[in-house]
């Protein structure tokens, strides 16, 4: 049946694009980022009415009750849209080809997200670094990808260096998050496979460590825990 997601899903996203402008005259982002939620709590149960894909949240004591900077692995598209509903009002660090997307684009800009010009060097970090500043100040959480683009189930890269510049400005609690998604959602395709993704936060690491302890212990929360979340899957 998951070959049923896609156009489901299309059409469920034109269904609600007439309220793009409706939105546009009241430039309320609350009501932007509740609208989205809305559209992501859809797909979630397209996901699981024909994908059979659902999902569980381990480790939520460990989710700070304020503003953090949540940090987690990369696999598919499915992270991306289900933190809209997992941390609600969350600001996600994202590349900002994004916004050329029809209707998802728009209610990402209008939420606001924050977009990152991948080649636009320091002026990108500056804009980061203003932007996420901004969100923590409305009491919006923050979360990013530092390997930068979507990996394997099995595959490591190096953290990017702006998740410790991030971490620096904002002076949050960080909390790793590691997940499975990718093995019931493959990478840029749309191929689905039932099952149920684990979505893991793990302890809060708190504002103003060492640039060098931050992203060893970041890397390993997430990594050591994602592996076992793959060794778990029987792969």
């Amino acid at each position: 049946m998951s070959f049923l997601f896609l156009p489901l899903l299309v059409l469920w996203t034109l269904a609600l694009a007439p309220a793009a402008p409706v939105l546009a005259l009241m430039k309320n982002p609350v009501r932007t980022r509740a609208f989205s939620r809305f559209w992501a709590r859809g797909v979630l149960a397209i996901l699981r009415g024909v994908g059979r894909l659902s999902y569980v949240e381990e480790g939520l004591e460990n989710r700070p009750a304020g503003p953090a900077l949540y940090i987690a692995n990369h696999q598919s598209a499915w992270e991306t849209i289900a933190f809209a509903v997992l941390v609600p009002d969350v600001a996600i660090v994202l590349k900002e080809e994004l916004y050329r997307i029809p209707v998802f684009g728009w209610f990402l800009r209008h939420s606001p997200m924050i977009a990152i010009d991948r080649a636009g060097g320091a002026s990108s970090l500056k804009k980061m670094f203003r932007e996420g500043r901004e969100a923590a100040a409305q009491g919006r959480s923050l979360l990013i990808f530092p390997e930068g683009t979507r990996r394997g189930p099995h595959e490591r890269a190096e953290f990017q260096r702006g998740v410790v510049l991030l971490y620096k400005a904002l002076g949050l609690p960080a909390v790793p998050v590691a997940h499975n998604a990718g093995r019931y959602w493959k990478g840029r395709s749309f191929t689905l496979r039932p099952g149920t993704v684990r979505v893991v936060y793990l302890p809060a690491l708190p504002p103003g460590l060492p640039d060098g302890e931050f992203l060893e212990r970041i890397t390993h929360a997430i990594y050591d825990t994602r592996d076992r979340l793959v060794a778990e899957d029987g792969e």
